[in-house]
């Protein structure tokens, strides 16, 4: 199976010649300045990823063995979590730091992320309980002052949408933001939460069902059925535990920026390169 090496600077040869050795692989051919691959290399054992994990993670490298043969295009779906992913910010921790509780909702928030709260339900709910009284018009202020899409997110999007695939942005965070995306960013479908507003103020409850790992899992397979798509026709996009369901039933997975547990179980993670690294995985 073919390995790709991605950097957001120029790949050296002395790092190719050392990366090859070590996956027994091809010699690599450069793309770009920033881009390269080998035709095959060694069958991806849990030896080789350390040994590549060790080597690429400080050289500022992002590795992957994709499947031989397919072609971006093959997929039909990109589904994406939000917060960490396609945006660089925790809406909830901005909107917490405008009545002065970003650490304590924000030590939430990186405990669920990490799987050490295990209850996503339970989780949001005591973060938005903080958030009771606030004043709606900070929900606007953030999108508009602390809101930025993470490097390569619009490339990325407008290369899969020119291939005809489709747009999916799942999120345990909110509706207040996946809606303004997905008209700017032009997604096909979104799914978030509900914050429950009344007389201008969060009221600090979710309004109707959550959006936790399961219901992200089951969107991206409601998703592909309505779109007469397979689930291994997707490739879901995240960083977190609670993606890691949506993640398992799609043909790709991509951790970005993700947290240990997450890169641990995706077929490829971008710990530097931008969103955009997923058109450098295949043939377009």
């Amino acid at each position: 199976m073919p390995l790709i090496l991605q950097s957001t600077r120029p790949l050296a040869s002395d790092d190719l010649t050392a990366i090859r050795a070590l996956a027994r692989a091809s010699e690599p051919v450069l793309r770009s300045e920033t881009v390269a691959a080998a035709e095959d290399c060694a069958p991806l054992t849990p030896a080789l990823r350390d040994m590549l994990d060790g080597y690429c993670g400080p050289r500022a490298i992002d590795w992957a063995v994709v499947p031989a043969g397919r072609r971006l295009s093959d997929f039909r779906l990109v589904a994406m979590d939000m917060d960490s992913t396609l945006i660089t910010i925790e809406c909830i921790d901005e909107i917490a730091d405008f009545c002065g509780l970003k650490a304590e909702v924000s030590a939430i928030t990186e405990a669920a992320m990490r799987g050490e709260i295990t209850d996503f339900n339970e989780s949001l709910r005591r973060r938005v309980a903080l958030l009771k009284g606030l004043d709606a018009s900070v929900l606007d202020r953030v999108y508009e002052e602390r809101l930025r899409l993470s490097p390569g997110a619009e490339r990325m999007l407008q290369t899969v949408q020119a291939l005809g695939l489709r747009t999916l942005l799942v999120s345990g965070g909110f509706v207040h933001f996946t809606e303004k995306l997905k008209t700017r960013l032009k997604l096909d479908v979104t799914r978030a939460n509900t914050l429950e507003i009344v007389d201008g103020k969060l009221t600090g409850n979710v309004v109707g069902e959550i959006v936790n790992a399961d219901v992200k899992a089951r969107t991206v397979q409601e998703v592909c059925t309505q779109i007469g798509a397979r689930p291994d026709q997707a490739i879901v996009m995240g960083d977190g535990s609670n993606d890691l369901k949506m993640m398992a039933v799609a043909g790709l997975s991509v951790a970005f920026r993700a947290k240990p547990i997450v890169r641990a179980q995706a077929s490829v993670a971008f710990n530097h390169v931008g969103l955009d690294g997923l058109l450098a995985l295949f043939p377009h």
